[in-house]
Protein backbone atom coordinates (compact mmCIF):
# COMPACT_ATOMS: atom_id res chain seq x y z
CA UNK A 1 0.00 0.00 0.00
CA UNK A 2 1.73 3.26 -1.02
CA UNK A 3 2.36 5.64 1.98
CA UNK A 4 -0.49 8.02 3.36
CA UNK A 5 -3.05 5.15 1.62
CA UNK A 6 -6.23 4.84 3.55
CA UNK A 7 -6.92 0.83 3.95
CA UNK A 8 -9.94 -0.03 1.97
CA UNK A 9 -12.30 -2.18 3.65
CA UNK A 10 -11.03 -5.20 1.73
CA UNK A 11 -7.82 -5.18 3.24
CA UNK A 12 -9.24 -5.70 7.02
CA UNK A 13 -8.96 -9.30 8.33
CA UNK A 14 -10.57 -10.82 11.26
CA UNK A 15 -9.91 -13.99 13.13
CA UNK A 16 -13.11 -16.19 14.31
CA UNK A 17 -12.68 -16.15 18.16
CA UNK A 18 -15.28 -18.82 18.88
CA UNK A 19 -18.16 -18.04 20.89
CA UNK A 20 -16.51 -15.37 22.74
CA UNK A 21 -15.81 -16.49 25.93
CA UNK A 22 -12.21 -15.46 27.73
CA UNK A 23 -10.66 -18.91 28.90
CA UNK A 24 -9.14 -16.67 32.20
CA UNK A 25 -10.34 -13.26 33.34
CA UNK A 26 -8.84 -11.17 35.73
CA UNK A 27 -9.34 -10.87 39.22
CA UNK A 28 -7.82 -8.98 41.93
CA UNK A 29 -6.13 -12.01 44.21
CA UNK A 30 -7.35 -10.35 47.55
CA UNK A 31 -10.76 -10.71 46.36
CA UNK A 32 -10.12 -14.30 46.08
CA UNK A 33 -11.26 -16.67 48.79
CA UNK A 34 -11.78 -20.50 49.44
CA UNK A 35 -13.42 -22.72 47.26
CA UNK A 36 -13.02 -20.56 43.78
CA UNK A 37 -10.69 -20.76 41.06
CA UNK A 38 -7.71 -19.96 39.95
CA UNK A 39 -4.64 -19.98 37.68
CA UNK A 40 -1.64 -21.20 39.30
CA UNK A 41 1.22 -22.15 37.63
CA UNK A 42 -0.49 -21.59 34.45
CA UNK A 43 -3.09 -24.54 35.55
CA UNK A 44 -6.64 -24.40 36.61
CA UNK A 45 -6.89 -24.44 39.94
CA UNK A 46 -10.21 -24.60 42.85
CA UNK A 47 -8.29 -22.66 46.11
CA UNK A 48 -8.11 -25.23 49.71
CA UNK A 49 -6.17 -22.44 51.32
CA UNK A 50 -4.91 -18.98 51.28
CA UNK A 51 -3.31 -16.64 53.98
CA UNK A 52 -2.65 -13.32 53.85
CA UNK A 53 0.89 -11.88 55.28
CA UNK A 54 0.91 -7.87 56.71
CA UNK A 55 2.50 -5.27 55.13
CA UNK A 56 5.93 -4.99 55.69
CA UNK A 57 8.35 -2.19 55.69
CA UNK A 58 8.09 -1.34 51.88
CA UNK A 59 5.67 -2.97 49.71
CA UNK A 60 2.18 -5.08 49.85
CA UNK A 61 0.34 -7.65 51.64
CA UNK A 62 1.04 -11.08 50.46
CA UNK A 63 -1.39 -13.54 49.58
CA UNK A 64 -0.04 -17.37 49.73
CA UNK A 65 -2.57 -19.26 47.67
CA UNK A 66 -2.76 -23.26 47.98
CA UNK A 67 -4.61 -25.31 44.87
CA UNK A 68 -5.50 -28.53 43.72
CA UNK A 69 -5.19 -28.72 40.31
CA UNK A 70 -8.76 -29.72 38.40
CA UNK A 71 -7.35 -31.75 36.01
CA UNK A 72 -4.66 -33.92 37.58
CA UNK A 73 -5.37 -33.54 41.44
CA UNK A 74 -1.95 -32.30 41.95
CA UNK A 75 -1.47 -29.39 44.69
CA UNK A 76 0.34 -26.03 43.18
CA UNK A 77 1.18 -22.55 45.54
CA UNK A 78 1.78 -19.22 44.71
CA UNK A 79 2.30 -16.06 46.46
CA UNK A 80 1.34 -12.97 44.88
CA UNK A 81 0.58 -8.99 46.55
CA UNK A 82 -2.52 -8.90 47.40
CA UNK A 83 -3.31 -5.72 45.06
CA UNK A 84 -2.25 -7.60 42.07
CA UNK A 85 -4.35 -9.64 39.75
CA UNK A 86 -4.83 -13.26 39.00
CA UNK A 87 -6.13 -15.34 36.29
CA UNK A 88 -9.67 -16.85 37.20
CA UNK A 89 -10.16 -20.11 34.36
CA UNK A 90 -13.77 -19.92 32.88
CA UNK A 91 -14.92 -23.12 33.88
CA UNK A 92 -17.74 -24.98 32.98
CA UNK A 93 -19.80 -28.45 34.18
CA UNK A 94 -21.47 -30.03 31.00
CA UNK A 95 -23.73 -33.02 31.32
CA UNK A 96 -24.05 -35.56 29.02
CA UNK A 97 -25.93 -38.97 27.53
CA UNK A 98 -24.20 -41.94 27.58
CA UNK A 99 -24.72 -43.84 24.16
CA UNK A 100 -22.33 -46.19 23.92
CA UNK A 101 -18.34 -46.65 24.71
CA UNK A 102 -16.38 -48.07 21.76
CA UNK A 103 -12.48 -48.23 21.43
CA UNK A 104 -11.79 -46.96 25.07
CA UNK A 105 -13.76 -43.94 23.84
CA UNK A 106 -17.38 -42.30 25.25
CA UNK A 107 -19.84 -41.25 23.15
CA UNK A 108 -21.78 -38.63 24.34
CA UNK A 109 -24.76 -37.17 23.16
CA UNK A 110 -25.76 -33.25 24.22
CA UNK A 111 -28.59 -31.22 25.24
CA UNK A 112 -29.26 -29.65 21.98
CA UNK A 113 -28.60 -33.32 20.22
CA UNK A 114 -24.81 -32.68 19.55
CA UNK A 115 -22.67 -36.03 19.60
CA UNK A 116 -19.27 -35.73 21.17
CA UNK A 117 -16.74 -38.65 20.43
CA UNK A 118 -13.14 -37.30 21.82
CA UNK A 119 -13.28 -38.33 25.21
CA UNK A 120 -11.56 -41.08 26.42
CA UNK A 121 -12.92 -42.90 29.36
CA UNK A 122 -11.46 -42.25 32.21
CA UNK A 123 -8.52 -44.50 34.05
CA UNK A 124 -8.81 -45.89 37.45
CA UNK A 125 -12.18 -46.60 39.32
CA UNK A 126 -14.16 -43.72 37.61
CA UNK A 127 -13.78 -45.20 34.35
CA UNK A 128 -14.27 -48.97 35.90
CA UNK A 129 -17.31 -48.09 37.00
CA UNK A 130 -18.86 -46.56 34.23
CA UNK A 131 -17.64 -48.94 32.03
CA UNK A 132 -19.18 -51.65 34.32
CA UNK A 133 -23.11 -49.78 34.54
CA UNK A 134 -22.84 -49.06 30.89
CA UNK A 135 -22.46 -53.22 30.45
CA UNK A 136 -24.81 -53.74 32.95
CA UNK A 137 -27.25 -51.57 30.43
CA UNK A 138 -27.84 -48.80 32.90
CA UNK A 139 -28.26 -45.43 31.19
CA UNK A 140 -25.95 -43.13 32.50
CA UNK A 141 -25.23 -39.51 32.53
CA UNK A 142 -21.57 -38.34 32.02
CA UNK A 143 -20.54 -35.24 34.23
CA UNK A 144 -17.65 -33.48 32.15
CA UNK A 145 -15.80 -30.27 33.18
CA UNK A 146 -14.25 -27.71 30.67
CA UNK A 147 -11.62 -25.20 31.10
CA UNK A 148 -8.63 -23.61 29.30
CA UNK A 149 -9.14 -25.89 26.33
CA UNK A 150 -9.20 -29.20 28.41
CA UNK A 151 -11.45 -31.33 29.28
CA UNK A 152 -12.16 -34.04 32.20
CA UNK A 153 -15.31 -36.66 32.98
CA UNK A 154 -15.69 -35.79 36.71
CA UNK A 155 -18.82 -38.65 37.59
CA UNK A 156 -21.42 -39.75 36.20
CA UNK A 157 -25.34 -40.63 37.49
CA UNK A 158 -27.86 -43.61 37.00
CA UNK A 159 -30.34 -42.05 34.78
CA UNK A 160 -33.58 -43.84 36.66
CA UNK A 161 -37.23 -43.58 34.79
Amino acid sequence: MPRGAKPSGDDETFEDTGSGAAEVVPKQCSALRKGEMCMIKDKPCKIVEMSTSKTGKHGHAKVHLVGIDIFDNKKLEDICPSTHNMKVPNVKTLNYQLLTIEDGFLQLLDDNGAQKEDLAVPAGDLGDEITTKYDEGKELTITVITACGKEKVMGYKTITT
